[in-house]
């Protein structure tokens, strides 16, 4: 019997990459109709059949994802988004018969401890990562160990961009708080203020620097202006509010204003009484039910990517046989979602 016929042989009869045949397999919808049809000819005439080697983890024991499920968080809304990661992610695991492992810790220190107890009884073959952060110890205690993982979200603070060692997939929220402040700026005048995180936050810096480029573009303000215009607080909404309080007083009403989360955008709505234009991010239930604008990121094509370097020719493995071509990192554009915005609730 002659040997079976694999991902490369596929690309080959059907001229594009291996990357592209994965996609076809896990993620048909990012493939133009043309490619795909041409791919799955191409599967057709060989008989390929997508065997464990390539649907699964390279490690081929459990064929099992392990995850941390985070705790809830107190406003219920930022949170929302890793639910929905997860379950996007689940469903697609599930499609290529892959399962997928919850666990909980109290913080990185424990985290880490269920990383050794999982691996240690063979209980998971990789595990994916989220809410990265400078100096993250997990994902140097994984490295060190030779385990597979793929992180949502950028090694913040060690080579974010480039590190061979470390898989990810992120969403790019510079670009998305670059559209939203271009947006407001386009239908309002030059004042438009950020609401973020406290600095040292890899995703909140990454958002600020979005809303720093746009507003710098746009020329109307001098830098003394500007920093008039940003305020940082903890996430939640009673922060939200006090912050747009303290900005107005201190530089006078605002344009508009964008914000890291949807949680602080629900503040400004709430200090404000719906007066100023908002965009959120995340774009939670409450933005679409309260009806402002916020930043999507766009969750199925992350929980694809993450999937993609786990089971793909990297297999998650921090240190993949020989030279590997295809990108190690993924790196995810999200869509700013506009809406009228709720109706004034009154002067404040």
């Amino acid at each position: 019997m002659g040997a079976q016929p694999t991902v490369s042989d596929v690309a080959g009869i059907a001229g594009v990459s291996r990357q592209t045949v994965s996609n076809v397999l896990n993620a048909p919808e990012l493939v133009r109709p043309e490619t795909r049809e041409r791919v799955q000819q191409a599967i057709h005439s060989l008989g390929y059949r997508p065997h464990a080697s390539a649907r699964r983890l390279r490690t081929q024991k459990s064929s099992t994802i392990g995850i941390r499920l985070d705790p809830i968080t107190q406003d219920g809304i930022s949170g929302s988004i890793l639910d929905r990661f997860l379950h996007a992610l689940t469903e697609r695991a599930d499609r290529q018969g892959l399962r997928v492992l919850l666990f909980t810790a109290d913080g990185p220190e424990d985290e880490i401890e269920q990383f050794r107890r999982l691996s240690d009884g063979a209980d998971v073959d990789a595990f994916v990562l989220t809410s990265t952060f400078h100096g993250d110890p997990r994902t140097e205690w994984l490295i060190d160990h030779g385990r597979s993982f793929v992180t949502f979200g950028r090694p913040w603070g060690i080579d974010d961009m480039t590190d061979p060692e470390h898989l990810w997939v992120d969403v790019d929220g510079r670009s998305g708080l670059r559209d939203a402040t271009e947006y407001l700026l386009s239908r309002g005048g030059p004042r438009v203020a950020f609401l973020g995180w406290p600095a040292g936050s890899g995703t909140g810096d990454d958002r600020r620097e979005g809303w720093l480029e746009a507003m710098t573009a746009s020329g109307g303000l001098t830098g003394d202006e500007l920093r008039m215009l940003e305020a940082a607080e903890e996430d939640g909404v009673p922060n939200g509010a006090d912050a747009i309080r303290r900005i107005e007083a201190q530089s006078g009403p605002v344009d508009g204003v964008v914000c890291t989360s949807d949680s602080l955008a629900l503040g400004v709505l709430t200090a404000t009484g719906g007066r100023v234009p908002v965009v959120g991010y995340d774009d939670t239930p409450v933005a679409a039910s309260l009806g402002f604008s916020s930043v999507a990121q766009q969750l199925d094509e992350v929980a694809a990517g993450v999937l993609d370097l786990l089971t793909g020719v990297h297999g998650g493995r921090v240190r993949p046989d020989g030279e590997v071509s295809d990108p190690r990192h993924r790196l995810v554009t999200p869509r700013l979602v506009v809406r009228d915005g709720p109706p004034l609730i009154g002067p404040r």
